[in-house]
């Protein structure tokens, strides 16, 4: 396969330890590209970056690293941009110390498709999932490529939906590409290498260290037009990727939930902020009004995605409401004995209308 002629001098560059993006942008500022970076002289290098850190660009990357990387790109599926290419995610530019270099798998035409970022908790709620997903096969299907982090809980849905959509979905990691984390997610990463992409920074190899998880939110942010948070604590990383979408100038929007929720907190937190209240797919859409979408037909484009739903009409569902409850509470706001109303609830969740939660509770599920 043939590769552009710098490509190994971007590689080295990305290969040195120590030597950040900050950095590299810095030095390309001031020798104008890799290869001139890599011969420049130590005097010159520790003008902008430390003398460890010059002796090590000096003596460039460690070359096994390097074939390393030239051999995983014998597969067509993958590829490594550079700020030097074309097809570089435009948003990204815009944003402070953007990647100098990307690993990539997919389809590259994705990366300059209009993007929207739904993220949330690892822990959700089955509400906040069937959320995630049904939004962003909507969003998907209205011209947005949905972007998230791969984790476990909303980014996996959000990721669902937005392969369901023909805008596809965009998984940004916190790892080396060669692996794949959560290892539970690994037909998500293969369904999204074949009809989605996958994005890191971080080379080959690279384990899942906490501290790159925060880091790789900005490109997830970056790379989109418009943050989603469905479902967040008051502590959750989420609300760093919307602080950091908020930062980079992009729409930052919030589905609201049940005050008694501890993963509504977070959302409800940045509405008050100045968040966009979102309730159903027409929120965004305006909300991004400014972006050339392409629609496409599709079955989920038809519908008409929606947090307030009107509820079907029978007892217990009426009774259950949208919080979180336990038999006994049902059992007083309905006058059913415990024995009619755990039958019911059986019934419920077998048909897919509530989930069960952990300690005896039961929420309703609104389906989209």
């Amino acid at each position: 396969m043939k590769h552009a002629p710098d490509l190994e001098a971007w590689l080295s560059l990305n290969l040195i330890d120590g030597l950040g993006d900050e950095s590299i942008r810095r030095l390309l500022i001031a020798f104008g590209s890799p290869a001139a970076i890599l011969s420049a002289h130590m005097r010159a290098l520790e003008r902008i970056v430390k003398k460890p850190v010059a002796q090590r660009i000096s003596q460039g990357a460690e070359q096994h690293k390097i074939a390393a990387v030239f051999r995983w790109l014998e597969d067509p599926v993958n590829a490594v941009i550079t700020l030097a290419d074309s097809d570089y995610p435009a948003q990204l530019l815009n944003i402070d110390a953007p990647p100098p270099l990307l690993y990539f798998k997919g389809r590259r035409e994705l990366l300059q498709r209009p993007a929207l970022a739904v993220v949330g908790s690892r822990n959700a709620t089955p509400q906040g999932l069937s959320n995630a997903e049904a939004f962003s096969e909507a969003a998907s299907s209205a011209g947005l490529c949905i972007i998230s982090g791969m984790a476990l809980g909303i980014d996996t849905a959000a990721h669902q939906g937005g392969l369901r959509g023909l805008a596809s979905s965009i998984a940004v990691v916190g790892t080396g590409l060669d692996i794949v984390y959560p290892a539970k997610n690994h037909p998500l990463a293969h369904r999204l290498a074949k009809e989605g992409a996958l994005i890191s920074e971080f080379p080959l190899g690279t384990p899942a260290i906490g501290r790159n998880f925060p880091r790789r939110n900005r490109i997830i942010s970056g790379m989109s037009h418009g943050c989603l948070v469905v479902e967040a604590a008051l502590q959750s990383g989420s609300l760093i990727t919307a602080r950091q979408a908020l930062e980079q100038g992009r729409e930052v929007m919030a589905i609201p939930g049940s005050i008694h929720s501890p993963l509504s907190k977070g959302c409800h937190a940045l509405i008050k902020q100045g968040a966009k209240l979102v309730e159903n797919t027409q929120d965004i859409l305006d909300e991004l009004n400014h972006l050339p979408l392409t629609r496409y037909e599709s079955s989920a484009a038809a519908k008409e995605f929606s947090v307030t739903k009107p509820a079907e009409n029978t007892v217990l569902l009426k009774h259950l409401g949208y919080d979180v409850v336990d038999i006994d509470t049902l059992c007083s706001r309905s006058g059913l004995t415990a024995e009619v109303v755990s039958a019911m609830l059986l019934t419920l969740e077998l048909d897919g209308q509530i989930s069960s939660l952990p300690g005896g509770c039961y929420q309703r599920i609104q389906s989209m």
